[in-house]
């Protein structure tokens, strides 16, 4: 299954930021800790980086992400030229509370009466932006929701009398590349409904879980996890939880979405889903498919021709 998900108001949202970007000196990108590059729209990289803006990279959800992973994460991101890494949960208003001095500290000629700090808030859906932008002011001003592209329009609030906060919807990007990051953000609840098969989302999301985290799927589901394959979670999590269908089969569609929820609310510990190595792995893999994929298209368009001219040189 490939994962595409681009609703007409991300396209409207992404030209305003375009406009904006000029008149913005700070650009926070909330990310999900779980998965960083994954849920790193490459459109905020590219709208920042054309304006040259410097960037707090904020990994929201440290609470649900496995701290090893986070930790390198942050180092990965902190080597980066324009970018601070900000581990952090917005259920933590000590965290919540540091960002304002982060954003001067990138942006240190500004945030005086006659210059006020001018901050863009991005990211992918229901990444927590609008949690985010509640928690700074301390006053909801923001809808939040449990379900991706709550917020569809921009909005300009000031945090304090020098202080700028822009709020945009949340943005994923017209064609996502590599099929596992489309998984990922359908697993963390980051695509619309529409546009996912939860059965085939939660059979990644536990062939992954088997790889990196087993211990975590046997204490909660209490299931032998050797020699199982992602089918094989969403059977035991069906056995354990007495789902069944008339006949006495498994519900292999409730049992795929109470593992997908336990996933997304931490019920089954602290998870990450990629790393730094992992990601390096995943591109190199996506660099030789599409290499593999371009040297066949090439050898195609090459016998086509090859065809048209035989049939030329025949009349």
């Amino acid at each position: 299954m490939s994962i595409q998900w681009f609703p007409g108001h991300m396209a409207a949202a992404r030209k305003e930021a375009a406009e904006q970007m000029e008149n913005i000196d700070v650009v926070i990108e909330v990310l999900d800790a779980r998965l960083p590059q994954a849920s790193s729209n490459p459109m905020v990289e590219e709208l920042r980086k054309f304006r040259q803006r410097p960037c707090l990279k904020v990994l929201n959800k440290t609470d649900l992400a496995d701290p090893q992973a986070t930790a390198a994460w942050a180092a990965w991101y902190d080597a980066q030229e324009g970018v601070t890494a900000y581990p952090m949960t917005t259920k933590k208003p000590s965290d919540v509370n540091r960002i304002p001095e982060l954003c001067k500290s990138l942006a240190p000629h500004r945030g005086v009466p006659t210059k006020p700090l001018r901050i863009m808030i991005m990211g992918i859906p229901n990444v927590g932006k609008s949690t985010l932008m509640n928690a700074l002011l301390k006053k909801r001003v923001a809808k939040v929701g449990d379900e991706p592209a709550v917020t569809k329009t921009q909005q300009r609030l000031y945090l304090d009398k020098f202080t700028v906060l822009v709020d945009t919807p949340g943005m994923l990007w017209p064609k996502i590349a590599m099929e596992s990051d489309g998984m990922m953000l359908a697993a963390s609840h980051a695509v619309g409904t529409n546009a996912v098969i939860e059965e085939e989302v939660a059979e990644f999301l536990g062939t992954l879980l088997l790889e990196r985290y087993p211990q975590l799927l046997a204490a909660r589901y209490g299931i032998k996890t050797e020699g199982m394959d992602g089918v094989g979670v969403i059977e035991g999590v069906a056995a354990r939880r007495g789902f069944r269908v008339r006949g006495g089969d498994f519900d292999y569609e409730k049992a795929a979405h109470v593992l997908l929820q336990d996933y997304r609310q931490g019920a089954l510990g602290r998870i990450s889903l990629e790393t730094p190595q992992t990601r390096a792995v995943a591109l190199e893999r996506h660099r030789i498919a599409m290499e593999e994929k371009a040297r066949l298209a090439e050898e195609k368009a090459a016998r086509k021709a090859e065809e048209a001219a035989r049939g030329k040189r025949g009349t």
